[in-house]
């Protein structure tokens, strides 16, 4: 049973290993970029740079999120855990869209 034990610890350690950090800049009400390309257990930190507060959501089946509304200087996180295309938009600013793709 332990050296089972042992394999499952070093799949996981393995698979967080080489999950990726991506940027999302929120700037002049527009994504950059617009469109993104990851891996399921990658991460997305969308970062406003903007004068205007944004509030970043999704309601695409392999992700939904709402992150709320956030200020200049402030981030939130979306780690994406299914494969998809993931269209991101802004609550405040409609024209604000983006899309990610999640690739296994």
């Amino acid at each position: 049973m332990r050296p089972l034990l042992a394999l499952l610890t070093l799949a996981v350690v393995s698979a967080s290993a080489q999950a990726a950090d991506f940027v999302v800049d929120q700037k002049g009400n527009q994504f950059a970029p617009r469109k993104l390309s990851v891996k399921v257990g990658d991460t997305v930190e969308f970062r406003n740079t903007d004068t205007t507060p944004h509030n970043v959501f999704s309601l695409s089946a392999p992700k939904t999120f709402d992150l709320g509304a956030f200020t200049k200087g402030q981030s939130k996180k979306v780690t994406f855990d299914k494969p998809g295309v993931v269209e991101v938009e802004c609550a405040i600013h409609p024209e604000m869209k983006m899309s990610v793709e999640v690739k296994d």
